[in-house]
């Protein structure tokens, strides 16, 4: 027996019957459907007074056969048809509408998301009228139908479709194998003129806000040198205001299908999402839509993940990406395919989906037990370096404010400095060694960002706990970027999560070359801190000395 998709409760066996013999006829290529198999297509559809659909390949064979709700039908997954650069899905999908005389924004959504090569919604009447005549089937009259036609339409246009002049059962021959053919040279023309290289990302990047659009536009932003931290190309920028946030498909499923449209017409890779993404909207999302989805937190670790240099370091970001996969696990989800077997496997009777789980939770096991070793190695370390009696300085601040070039020009080392997002992760120390023959310790740590994800809190607590140790926190701001002041409530919400409060701060308000002093509408802030250009080391003397006489009274109100 063939097998029914969709909804098939409630139905008699003669109905199952009639479904399933709808798989037993085959289309003429240049045919959009054979006039028989329409027939019995209203035939079945009128009798169980719901939408019916069939999936068509080209060689007109029928793929699938798919029984609907009255005012819904679901297109079910053909993993045997899948989309390429260039080309169209490979089959049609031909379905009946109940009272309908016209082509929904869900077909054309479909038509455009799936990249159908024909879609046609067939319009059954189930009331009568004295003066209607229709398709006959044996001794049953059916009612008048009408088949609206739709096919994809290459070009940067308003809409990816095109909708064909409604055809009556006598005209179902429109060419259908030259159309496609034409439509497919088309693609492959653009996919030529947008060809992606291998490996490289394109994404549409999404942000749904619901306060203040300063504050989305901003994030964005940052996104943005996300995106470029980790080679991806931006292709487009997406806001949206809502009252609430979708809790299923966060935008809401018909701005879903919009977005995704767009993004298929700018040929898109992936969509980016400016938040954290929860379980269920990555599984509702993933499952709606044929393209990567990805979201804040996602990047981030994707980044650290590249970034990672050290031993630690590399398990830090493991383990952080272990505890974001683990609620996220699915059974679409091919991150953990490989199949368990021999000694650790529970037998036949456990789920692949279960198997991933394990998995994921020895893993994580086994990385958290490592990284406690490492935490107590350093916690060996740092009473070594405190029996010596050495100051000692740790550099915070946001991600890309220059901690790293300042530790350099300080010291005199060459630290990797790049102008990007997080370019260093694993923290490294350096001896400074003030006029006055007065030495210190001069730590770099990670780069912290606005929402910093949880998991990357929990897996880096262990070269977070330095700052515990330190005498004096340098905090560097990039006094150059207009949200600085965001970035430095960030910065210390951080600090306070960490309980270093208490710990003397010495602003550092890095890039001055790149202001207007003048122009600068905070000088109370100014007077806080030390101008300087880390570049610079001209710039640097008077944070020299400030840190210098810091470390002088501190070593006195020791002794």
């Amino acid at each position: 027996m063939k097998k029914i998709f969709g909804s098939t409760t409630g139905l008699s066996a003669s109905q199952l019957k009639a479904l399933e013999a709808l798989y037993h006829f085959n289309t003429r290529p240049e045919d959009l459907i054979s006039r028989e198999q329409l027939e019995a297509l209203v035939a079945v559809s009128t009798d169980i007074r719901r939408q019916v659909g069939v999936l068509i390949a080209r060689n007109g064979k029928t793929v699938n056969v798919i029984a609907g709700e009255p005012q819904r039908i679901i297109i079910p997954d053909t993993p045997d048809f899948r989309t390429h650069p260039g080309r169209l899905k490979g089959i049609r999908f031909i379905h009946t509408r109940l009272n309908e005389a016209h082509l929904t924004r869900e077909d054309l959504t479909d038509l455009a998301l799936l990249r159908l090569d024909f879609l046609g919604a067939v319009s059954v009447f189930t009331s009568r009228s004295s003066d209607q005549t229709g398709i006959k089937n044996g001794e049953q009259e059916n009612f008048p139908v009408t088949i609206y036609p739709a096919h994809i339409l290459p070009g940067d246009g308003d809409e990816p479709y095109t909708v064909i002049s409604p055809l009556s059962p006598d005209d179902l021959n429109i060419g259908c194998i030259e159309r496609i053919e034409a439509i497919e040279d088309e693609l492959s023309r653009q996919d030529a003129s947008h060809k992606v290289e291998k490996g490289e990302e394109r994404a549409l990047l999404i942000n749904v806000f619901t306060d203040h659009v300063n504050e989305a536009v901003a994030s964005l932003e940052e996104l943005k040198e996300l995106c470029r931290s980790s080679d991806i190309r931006v292709l487009d920028t997406v806001l949206q205001r809502r009252k609430k946030i979708d809790p299923k498909f966060v935008v809401g499923r018909g701005k879903l299908s919009d977005l995704v449209i767009r993004a298929l017409q700018k040929h898109a890779t992936m969509l980016l999402f400016d938040r954290e993404l929860t379980p269920s909207q990555i599984r509702s999302i993933t499952d709606f839509v044929e393209m990567k989805v990805i979201d804040r937190t996602q990047l981030i670790l994707d980044i650290f993940a590249r970034r990672a240099k050290s031993r630690e370091g590399k398990l830090q970001v493991e383990l952080a990406q272990m505890n974001y996969l683990l609620p996220r696990l699915a059974t679409k989800n091919t991150a953990m395919s490989r199949l368990t077997g021999g000694i650790g496997g529970r037998g036949p009777g456990e789920t692949k989906l279960e198997i991933n789980r394990r998995r994921a939770r020895e893993k994580i096991s086994r990385l958290t037990k490592e990284i406690d070793k490492i935490r107590k190695q350093r916690t060996q370390q740092r009473s070594k370096r405190n029996r010596t009696g050495i100051p000692v300085i740790s550099i915070v601040g946001y991600t890309n404010a220059g901690k790293s070039t300042l530790l350099n020009t300080l010291t005199k080392s060459d630290i990797i400095a790049e102008n990007r997002l997080f370019a260093t992760l694993d923290p490294s120390s350096r001896r400074l060694r003030f006029p006055r023959e007065l030495e210190v310790i001069i730590t770099d740590t990670v780069g912290f960002i606005q929402d910093l994800p949880e998991e990357l809190m929990e897996a880096f607590h262990a070269t977070l706990e330095e700052l515990k140790e330190a005498d004096i926190l340098l905090h560097v701001v990039d006094i150059s970027n207009p949200r600085y002041e965001q970035q430095m409530s960030s910065v210390e919400k951080i600090l306070k999560e960490l309980g270093l409060e208490q710990t003397p701060v010495v602003y550092v308000f890095n890039k001055q070359d790149k202001i207007k002093i003048a122009d600068f509408d905070n000088p109370w802030l100014l007077n806080q801190g030390t101008l300087v250009s880390a570049t610079r080391p001209e710039t640097l003397k008077p944070l020299v000395n400030r840190l210098e006489s810091m470390t002088r009274s501190m070593a006195r109100s020791t002794s």
